[in-house]
Order: structure tokens, then sequence, then C-alpha cells
């Protein structure tokens, strides 16, 4: 009996193929445009997301971008391309291949090159270390979609997330222990997490727990006393409640209180992007040091580490 052929499938959120109003206001339209994401009744949300929101937040998103792009592109896109090139380099028997749930290159895309290599089983890694609605189930059903015109469809290993992964908090750890080391250990270790609306954990969501599986492993990992580390999450957007605390209010709150010291590090991210790069780099530390705070340093996202490679490919190749 022949053996099947394997390919990996790496998939993340994507990123504007530009830091222009049109590009940002195209791969906003499909983000947006997800039920996955923002499951408002589309007569409603259609009519809003088209007439207000895009031609609003296009632009401004645009100039956050431009103060972030890289010389290669978008960061998510090169740090993503980086680790593709890097997984494929440690298994050189299967294929990997990016894609992205929104914008290029597609999911589609990426499954249609595995497949044209002769793939007959793919290894998804949505590199989402913690399951959501929001992320992981849009790549499952952007999966099933594209299989779904296919009269031959190849087997499908499916990792839902990687939370409490050893090798995972192993590099997390190390990460946080090579920012104190080159910093100074700070009074607070802050973990902020992209938020979700709190409607989708009432509703069966387990991404808070899963990203209390993270923090509690890490702090176990780094040895720190609980007082010396805080959840929150970032990000939200629109008008109804999500996860709290919220970072940025619990940032001013701890320059307020007179915390002098902290680092922030974002377990929830694969690969640098807007959201850690300018949010959480640039716009948080701001709100802490203008709150009262002296020192805040942001720890950068495992990107393609040889530690977060390591993990990969443990990851894909136990996985099969």
């Amino acid at each position: 009996m022949s053996q099947a052929k394997t390919g990996i499938l790496l998939a993340n959120l994507g990123t504007p193929e530009a830091p222009t109003s049109d590009a940002v206001k195209r791969y906003l339209r499909q983000f947006l445009s997800d039920t996955r994401v923002v499951d408002f009744p589309r007569l409603l949300w259609w009519p809003l997301l088209r007439g207000v929101i895009l031609p609003i937040r296009s632009p401004r998103v645009a100039k956050l971008y431009q103060s972030v792009w890289m010389e290669e592109g978008s960061p998510l896109m090169v740090y993503s391309r980086r680790q593709e090139k890097a997984l494929a380099a440690r298994l050189p028997d299967m294929p990997v291949v990016l894609g992205m749930s929104y914008g290029k290159p597609s999911l589609q895309s990426a499954v249609e090159s595995l497949l044209a290599q002769g793939v007959d089983h793919i290894v998804v890694l949505a590199l989402y270390p913690q399951y959501s609605c929001s992320t992981v189930a849009a790549v499952w059903d952007e999966l099933a979609r594209i299989l779904a015109t296919r009269r031959r469809i190849p087997g499908v290993t499916f990792i839902r997330d990687y939370a409490d992964n050893d090798l995972y908090i192993k590099a997390l750890a190390n990460s946080a222990r090579a920012s104190f080391e080159k910093h100074g250990e700070p009074d607070l270790l802050l973990l902020s997490y992209h938020g979700i609306p709190q409607r989708f954990a009432n509703e069966g969501d387990d991404y808070p727990q899963r990203c209390r599986d993270t923090t509690r492993e890490l702090v176990s990992a780094l040895g720190l006393p609980p007082e010396k580390v805080m959840m929150t999450f970032q990000s939200r957007f629109g008008r109804e409640p999500w996860l709290t605390p919220y970072t940025d209010e619990t940032l001013k709150m701890l320059g307020e209180k007179g915390v002098k010291h902290i680092q922030v590090m974002s377990p929830g991210f694969s690969a640098d992007c807007l959201e850690t790069l300018e949010e959480i780099a640039v716009q948080n530390r701001e709100f802490f040091l203008e709150a009262g705070g002296e020192k805040y340093e942001y720890i950068p996202a495992l990107n393609d580490s040889p530690e977060h490679i390591d993990m990969m490919v443990s990851l894909v190749t136990n996985s099969r």
C-alpha cells in the first residue's frame, strides 16, 4: 500500500497588500463580511459596513499600517513567509504552503498548490495558539468550502489549537526571560490577548479558557508569583461588550496606581502585526507612560524564531 504524500497548510488571518486606503478597504471588506467575525444580520450590517465603516476606517487604518510597514511588506506577511520558508527547510519531504483567510495568498490558492504537488493528505496548522470561532473556525469553514467543489478530496488533519503545548510555552517563557535579562524584571508582566465579543464566549466559544490555559502554563514555566502577571484583552471593535479587562484601560489604571515598570507580550499572536507593533508597542505604551508609568517594553511575537519553528515541526509531524 503506497504511503500518502503529506503537505502542510500554514494558515493565518491576512493583511492588506499595501498600506493604502484602497488596499485596506478591500481587505477590511472581505474580513468584516465573514459571519464568523461579525454575525449581525446582513441586511443591517452591509449598509453600515459599506456606507459608514469602510469609508471612515480605511484611511485611518492605512496610516497605521504605514507606520509599521517593512521594506519587504506588511509585517504579518513578512514573518509568515519566513515561517513558511523555515518550516519547509526543516521538512524537505513535505510541501509547505501559506494561505490567508482574507487577502492574498488565499487559502484556496494554498490548497490548489498543495494538490498540484501531488499531496493527498493536508495537515492544517492555523497559527492561532488559542482556538476561537472567529479565527480557527473561519479557516475550517473556508477549507470545507474549497473542498466542497471537488470530486476527490485529500485526507485532512486539522490542528485545532496549541494553547498549552509544551514547546509553545517553553518558547514563550524563553522569550520573556530574554526580555527580563535585557531590560530587568518588570513590576508586572502583562499578557495581552486579542479580544472577542463576550457574547461569543457566552454562546460556547472556549477562547477565554484557552487564553487562561496559556497564561497558567506560562506563569508556571516562569516561576512568577500570580501578583506579578496579569491577563487582558486588546483590539475590541464595535459597541457591544468584549472580553475584559481591556488592555488599554488596564495600562492607564496601572500607571495611575503607581506601577513603574511593565513588560507586555501578546501570546495569542504567532507573528507580529499591526495589533502588536502599533497598538501594543506604541499606543498602549503611551497610555501607560502618560498615566505615570516609567518603563514599558513590548516583548515581540515568536515570529520565525528557531524555537517557534521547532514547535511547528513537532505539531505537524506528531499530528499525522
